[in-house]
């Protein structure tokens, strides 16, 4: 195994380009956003839509990243896999490796299906690694189809040799499961976390409902084998539906460094996540951990609930997080589903991605977390260009040259003279849902709509004439004489000609002081998904999307302002981005 890490390396290293520093762009004035063309059936290679650089195995459904998790000098990702197909189904465990979180070598499965206890399907839960070096995967078990989507219950494995640092074979102990739901709802049970512990137990929980109450229940252990269910839930919230995918973990209020699960003291936070399964987006509030009653409870200041802060607002669900005891960091990890149709997934061969692991901490207000793609990424830069102090006036298109265009990274920080010509907020977006008001806003305020301030941002994925494009843009309102509000969108209406495809336009409000009149924004591209993070990562968003003419090197990058302020490129970066080794 050493050997192909080693192999990799070195095909890596042969393939690093020498970086090109250079300015070279081209304007299109007033360029139109909206030209049309029809298209045929099988007039694109789905293979096109493979990523480069994000993870995915070579055929297959994919989805939750179960339990991210370093042991022994390697990081290992387990997650959500159909062996049999492109659509949900036939669930195990799947099991690949790395030493950097970028590339990665799959390894067979490490749970399927095979006892009366997960029958059905190992569905999704976490990884915890004892004291001692001794990891565990906890993760729900499928007894009975019924009552749909599947009877639950909470099982685990432990490794068959504590020595193999690649964990190639995992036992399932006689006495699975741990955990039978009692009075808990049977069918909606499931999703363990990672264990921490204090006060003389070990703890963890599993996301349930009740009616429409979503719910967090604990459970205790003093020996790792018996596991008892508090009286009261770790916490609950009203309306909000099933809660899949909990986590719950510290964060430091001094600094970017990342906490233990079981860390504790008096500069401490505590964040816990739902992925709600009604709306299909994920909402976290900060906090605090009431050690005496075992509960969680949720800042005044953060939403608890539907309109809560997300780690994304777009494309990305069922996200892990894990401590690197190596660099000292909390990783968050978040999968991306298709939005192609499943007879166009069975056609590829695949479907999911997982995304770009998330460096996450506390920002200095205390009110949100911030994010980061982890540096290990930075390895795969090749051929640069830069741009400095270039004006972008109104209507103005910048095509960014001299990069792979399909497969990027463009980091930029944009400057404007004043805020003056910011247009109002519009009083009628009150009558939006308030729980998804960006994404609302974005839809009625495209790239195409002219504004006062915005919207400037990049034209990503993009067509030679720009038949297609997927924007990434700021628009900035006044909402009071010295008020403003900015907002951060992807818009996926405009990205394909192909009419089936699920076109969202995502959007996030960003929560940044505009005294110095800058915003910086970033974007990781890569063929048929765009990450995108605002002001160091505040506000991030994903979009899926399948173009049919932007597509492998008929792909360009521009940027764009379509607002009457003008604007200033003050720093451009953009790298073309080697592919990750993925065998």
């Amino acid at each position: 195994m050493m050997g192909v890490f080693n192999k990799y390396v070195w095909v890596w290293s042969l393939l690093i380009c020498l970086s090109k520093i250079t300015a070279y762009h081209k304007i299109y004035p007033h360029h139109p956003l909206h030209l049309q063309r029809t298209i045929d059936e099988g007039d694109v290679d789905p293979h096109i839509y493979r990523t480069g650089y994000h993870f995915q195995p070579k055929k297959n459904w994919i989805n939750d990243p179960n339990a991210p998790m370093y042991y022994k000098g390697f990081y290992h990702l387990f997650y959500q896999y159909n062996p049999k197909g492109a659509v949900w189904g036939n669930i195990v465990w799947a099991h690949s490796v790395s030493k950097d979180m970028v590339n990665w070598v799959h390894l067979e499965p490490a749970i399927e299906p095979s006892e009366p206890f997960d029958k059905y399907g190992c569905w999704s839960g976490s990884a915890t690694v004892y004291p001692g070096d001794k990891p565990v995967l906890y993760y729900t078990g499928i007894i009975k189809e019924k009552p749909a989507p599947g009877y639950q219950v909470q099982a685990y494995a432990i490794p068959a040799n504590h020595s193999d640092p690649y964990l190639r074979k995992w036992i399932k102990p006689a006495d699975n499961p741990i955990i039978k739901p009692t009075s808990e709802n049977v069918s909606a049970f499931r999703d363990p976390t990672t264990a921490w512990y204090n006060n003389g137990h070990w703890k963890f929980v599993v996301g349930s409902r009740h009616n429409h109450r979503g719910i967090a229940y604990l459970y205790r252990s003093r020996d790792l084998i018996t596991w008892v269910k508090a009286k009261h839930p770790f916490h609950s919230k009203k309306d909000t539906g099933m809660w899949e995918c909990p986590d719950f973990y510290p964060v430091s209020s001094r600094g970017t460094h990342g906490l233990d699960t079981s860390a504790l003291g008096n500069h401490v936070k505590y964040v816990f996540k739902n992925s709600l399964e009604v709306t299909r987006y994920e909402y976290y509030t900060l906090g605090r951990y009431d050690l005496v009653k075992d509960r969680y409870i949720p800042d005044n200041s953060s939403v608890d609930g539907w309109g809560g802060l997300r780690y994304d607002y777009g494309n990305f669900y069922a996200s892990k997080s894990f401590y690197d005891p190596i660099q000292k960091r909390r990783i968050v990890w978040g999968w991306a589903n298709e939005s192609s149709t499943s007879e166009e997934d069975i056609a590829k061969g695949w479907a999911g991605i997982q995304l770009i692991p998330r460096k996450v901490w506390l920002d200095h207000s205390g009110k949100q977390l911030l994010q980061w793609p982890i540096c290990e990424l930075e390895k795969l830069r090749c051929q640069k260009t830069q741009l400095h102090n270039v004006k972008v006036h109104k209507g103005e298109i910048i095509e960014i040259k001299e990069i792979t265009a399909v497969q990027a990274d463009i980091d930029v920080i944009f400057s404007f003279s004043s805020l003056d010509k910011a247009e109002w907020y519009e009083e009628e977006w009150g009558e939006f849902p308030q729980h998804d008001l960006g994404k609302s806003i974005c839809g009625v305020r495209g790239a195409t709509v002219q504004g006062g301030l915005g919207p400037f941002g990049f034209l990503t994925l993009a067509s030679h004439k720009l038949e297609e494009y997927t924007p990434v843009f700021f628009r900035i309102f006044k909402i009071a004489d010295n008020k403003h509000k900015v907002l951060l969108c992807s818009d996926a209406t405009p990205s394909s000609l192909n009419e089936k495809e699920y076109k969202p336009s995502f959007g996030g409000f960003v929560d940044v002081d505009l005294t110095e009149k800058k915003l910086s924004l970033r974007s990781l591209i890569d063929h048929s998904v765009v990450e995108s993070f605002a002001e160091g990562g505040k506000t991030a968003i994903t979009s899926r999307v399948y173009p049919t003419l932007a597509v492998s090197k008929n792909v360009h990058l521009h940027v764009f302002n379509n607002g009457l302020e003008t604007i200033t490129i003050k720093r451009l970066n953009a790298w073309s981005m080697n592919t990750a080794y993925m065998n």
